[in-house]
């Protein structure tokens, strides 16, 4: 009896890896079959892009945001947490924006306004001046301020002219700074003057700022202020005034931002000293606040490790100059379908895998920090957390450590089969370690590398040559749903949820040897006795 016994559980025991490794198959194959009859990663980016819009942290758009990429994970049957990350002390809401020169070679006008700046009050129209560069000019020039609307110099960069007292401090220090210029270069002008044989002497340049007189050109009415922007137009937010404002202490002064050939031939009118008119109504609205913002993640819990997890992720804002099609609905759109390809193929992995929608990376990577920061304990436990937030290229390739590389080769050994158009290569990373990172930047794996967390990436291709281009559309007028390449995006879905899914099932969590450089011991043992000091 014993004998009989033992024989059957030896045999038992022999099967049970190819049990396991034929129920990995039939997912993966389920999860193939389900995207090849119904693959669902364009329709989720039409309702994020097109219904929901630009999701701007404080907007209504980001709530929404919010609440349907939860009600849908939690449709799909995935555990779902929202967490609270932080607030913002007033809301935003983007409405329509209209502009024209009124003239006789009249032309409809390309511009933006970078979130959290004040929109016009109904149509506006006025006349256009020159910024003034020195106090006299401004003198000369303030009555005509009123109801002007102003060119000032420099290139936009996106974000709006600083209008903070630390600014305005800063700019009567430039001012200043200028009287002397002036009165110096006043000087050399006559000795040019009494001494036309002699050499020249020459004169300084004034330091040039932009909206050198914006207090003062405020107060005297102007109905905003025009600056150059390279095209497409980068429109971002107020980052350096928001955390100080209250519904009751809100930007009065339009700030946008013109499409630069526009601008130029708009500039030499003015210089010419043509009389024309621009019209504008820009519809910037703000709400009360505070208005809080989250996170959610999506988790579809381990059988045998639950508190081991692979990760998975992009950031759920966008800027709302556009919709947010590319920056980043190319990383929410693949994860959202790979939650729920994974679901409905009916995945019970053996670790926890986590679909992660991040607030406020844009704002400065808030919703992946809090997160890191308030889950220390899990941190050692996460095999990888992979970034999506690059752009709607295929993801058909991976870069790993050594000791990763088998691992790796179990988690993507059913690629190939997915489409030949994409084949898929794994590779090993050369050279030495890198070592850990110490700052923070980029997108949301950051605070991931800073604490030791692998966080290898799919590397991604445009094999067929749709001439895709990032700076082109990154927080840009143009990052919109129809920027996306469906097959891309499409294949990237599958493609990720095999492999979270397959390394769910490893017998361990992905080896972080060689991984970070190590940390040298003399420079340990000084920062040690440094701390305890």
């Amino acid at each position: 009896m014993n004998k009989l016994y033992l024989s059957f559980l030896s045999a038992f025991l022999l099967m049970f890896p190819f049990v396991t490794i034929t129920a990995q198959d039939q997912v993966a194959n389920k999860v193939i079959e389900i995207a090849n009859k119904e693959n669902k990663t364009m329709e989720h980016l039409d309702i994020l892009t097109n219904r929901i819009g630009g999701r701007l942290v404080g907007s209504d758009a980001y709530t929404n945001a919010t609440y349907w990429v939860a009600s849908m994970l939690e449709k799909w049957g995935l555990e779902v947490e929202i967490s609270e990350v932080g607030q913002v002390p007033v809301g935003f809401n983007r409405g329509p924006w209209f502009g024209r020169m009124l003239s006789e070679d009249g032309m409809h006008l390309h511009f933006a306004t970078p979130s959290y700046t004040s929109g016009t009050k109904g149509v506006q129209r006025g006349h256009v001046v020159m910024e003034p560069k020195n106090r006299a000019e401004f003198e000369r020039m303030k009555g005509k301020l009123k109801g002007a609307w102003v060119l000032i110099t420099g290139t936009s960069n996106g974000f709006p002219i600083d209008h903070s007292e630390y600014a305005d401090t800063v700019r009567s220090i430039i001012i200043k700074e200028n009287e002397k210029i002036k009165s110096y270069n006043d000087s050399v002008s006559r000795i040019n003057r009494l001494n036309p044989n002699k050499t020249q002497l020459p004169i300084k340049e004034y330091k040039d700022e932009p909206a050198l007189f914006y207090k003062e050109m405020r107060d005297a009415g102007i109905l905003g202020i025009i600056q150059s922007a390279p095209v497409p137009i980068t429109a971002l937010y107020d980052r350096k005034n928001l955390e100080y404002m209250d519904f009751d202490n809100l930007p009065t002064c339009p700030d946008i931002k013109l499409d630069q050939h526009q601008y130029e031939i708009i500039e030499q009118k003015v210089k010419e000293r043509q009389y024309f008119q621009l019209e504008f109504d820009i519809r910037n609205h703000f709400k009360p606040g505070p208005v809080k913002f989250h996170n959610v993640i999506g988790i579809i819990k381990g059988t045998e490790f639950p508190d081991e997890f692979v990760m998975s992720g992009g950031h759920l804002d966008a800027f709302d100059v556009a919709t947010g099609g590319v920056d980043c609905g190319t990383g929410v759109a693949p994860n959202m379908e790979a939650a729920r390809l994974l679901a409905l193929a009916g995945a019970k992995p053996k670790r926890s895998i986590m679909f992660c929608f991040w607030a406020a990376e844009e704002f400065g990577l808030w919703g992946s920090k809090h997160w890191v920061e308030n889950n220390p304990e899990k941190l050692e436990n996460i095999s990888n957390y992979f970034n999506r937030d690059g752009g709607p290229t295929v993801a058909n390739s991976l870069t790993v450590p050594p000791a990763m590389y088998q691992d790796f080769k179990i988690a993507t050994k059913e690629l190939d089969r997915i489409n030949p158009d994409f084949p898929f290569s794994l590779n090993i990373r050369e050279g030495e370690p890198r070592p850990k990172p110490v700052t923070a930047g980029g997108s949301d794996h950051a605070w991931f590398a800073i604490n030791g967390v692998p966080t290898i990436s799919f590397g991604t291709a445009d094999p067929k040559g749709y001439d895709f281009n990032y700076r082109e559309i990154w927080h840009t007028e143009r990052d919109t749903y129809n920027m996306s390449i469906p097959e891309y995006m499409e294949h990237t879905s599958i493609v990720t949820a095999i492999v979270v899914y397959n390394l769910a099932n490893l017998n361990t969590i992905l080896s972080r040897d060689g991984l970070y450089q190590k940390p040298d011991k003399k420079e340990t043992k000084k920062k040690n006795k440094g701390n305890l000091l």
